[in-house]
């Protein structure tokens, strides 16, 4: 049952990770079932199915987008999303801003680091990523609120790699946090691992987890 997994998560996770029950892909039945299990935070990948089902769900779900999100689309979450998990370029973060700014909001995103072994994944370099920053032309995009970073692990058995890969994120947060965020509380999210890997990730300082097979094949 959803219920059970969910509750074991909770018992399982320390203080202070949170569980993104990655919803892509199940249908709106599956994720009534977990937020009556008291889930609140859910993963969409896909922004056509997210606005379908938002329409048909309780209004206080906070949704994540936790996939490849086009500028084109932007607008069409700016109003109500809580979390944009994967934001792989400078032009993506100005759009996003855009949005923001159009709706009244400071939406709050994740900049999305490249350290596995796939050349299919989005993303910054860690390099890339503290260059961009260095720029200092995001501190004037209003409508949005770098609140941390995120990455995808290498598709491998070899959790030594996944390890190495997680930590070397989390030692870019630390930095990126120490050089531009010290005094900036909402820089405090890292999303990595899932239904595979998140004791891997926890063990390496990830503060959200994006589980979804897990929860939902139950």
């Amino acid at each position: 049952m959803i219920g059970d997994v969910l509750d074991r998560l909770r018992e399982e996770l320390p203080q202070g990770v949170d569980v993104v029950a990655v919803s892509k892909y199940f249908p709106a039945d599956s994720i009534r079932e977990a937020y009556a299990a008291g889930q609140r935070m859910f993963g969409e990948s896909r922004v056509q199915e997210l606005l379908v089902k938002r329409n048909e769900l309780p209004d206080d779900i906070q949704w994540h987008f936790i996939g490849h999100l086009q500028t084109n689309k932007v607008r069409l979450i700016a109003p109500f999303v809580s979390l944009i998990h994967a934001v792989d370029s400078e032009h993506l973060l100005e759009e996003i801003s855009r949005q923001g700014e159009r709706c009244g909001r400071v939406i709050p995103c994740l900049l999305q680091l490249h350290v596995a072994q796939e050349e299919t994944k989005f993303g910054f370099t860690p390099g890339e990523c503290i260059a961009m920053l260095e720029k200092g032309e995001w501190r004037l995009m209003t409508g949005a609120q770098i609140a941390g970073v995120m990455c995808m692990a290498s598709n491998t058995d070899d959790e030594r790699q996944i390890e190495a890969e997680f930590g070397l994120v989390r030692k870019t947060f630390e930095t990126i946090r120490l050089r531009f965020f010290a005094d900036n509380d909402a820089f405090r999210h890292c999303s990595w691992g899932m239904s595979g890997d998140y004791p891997i990730a926890v063990r390496t300082g990830a503060t959200l987890v994006r589980i979804g097979s897990m929860i939902f094949r139950a």
